[in-house]
């Protein structure tokens, strides 16, 4: 067991504090969350929400109904052989959308390239990347008829970042769950909201 305040407490408080200050889009309304338990020795969890013009709808937990995810990064150096790295993050994001889009057949794969581009646009160098993406078609009934059909996705991903530059990991993240929102990309990828507005100029 190692004393407490060691090399690798400091070594995760760093990489902590680069999290805590990554430059997230003003969309988002962020908080630190509590961190799963028992997942890693050390670990830190942020909770983010989508906001819709000048309001900010989402709840204690960082949730919206227009789009919500979270950011855990957990570091284990003995998991470093499993990993490929002291450090492992997981992200979850997920947002509804309009039924012609959750229709398309390539929707998931285009909400997982947007994960992959906005890591690469930002230079967060990482390895041994896996998850999935999801997309859920439903239609309410009984009481719950009024909802009508809905769609929405869903990505669940995980990878291990490697060099340092923390902050670059939380700011891809942000981006994706503004993409997966509507929201357009601050380079210039369209969002889910481009592309329908796309289609209805060609119709």
């Amino acid at each position: 067991m190692k004393a407490e305040g060691s090399s690798d407490d400091a070594v995760f408080d760093a990489a902590a504090a680069e999290l805590r200050a990554a430059q997230l889009r003003r969309e988002l309304q962020v908080r630190e969350i509590p961190a799963p338990e028992r997942i890693a020795p050390r670990s830190v969890a942020f909770a983010a929400g989508v906001a819709h013009g000048s309001s900010h709808p989402a709840d204690d937990e960082g949730d919206s109904p227009y789009g919500a995810g979270r950011l855990v990064l957990m570091h284990d150096p003995d998991s470093a052989d499993e990993w490929g790295g002291e450090f492992r993050i997981v992200c979850f994001a997920q947002a509804p959308l309009e039924m012609e889009i959750g229709v398309d057949p390539f929707i998931a794969d285009v909400a997982w390239s947007w994960l992959v581009d906005a890591l690469d646009s930002r230079g967060a160098e990482y390895t041994y990347a896996s998850g999935t993406a999801t997309k859920t078609l439903s239609t309410g009934f009984g009481t719950l008829e009024s909802q009508g059909d809905a769609a929405q996705i869903e990505i669940r991903a995980s990878w291990t970042p490697q060099g340092g530059g923390f902050g670059a990991h939380a700011e891809a993240w942000g981006e994706l769950l503004c993409l997966l929102a509507g929201l357009p990309h601050q380079e210039g990828v369209a969002s889910l909201g481009a592309k329908r507005a796309q289609r209805g100029s060609r119709a």
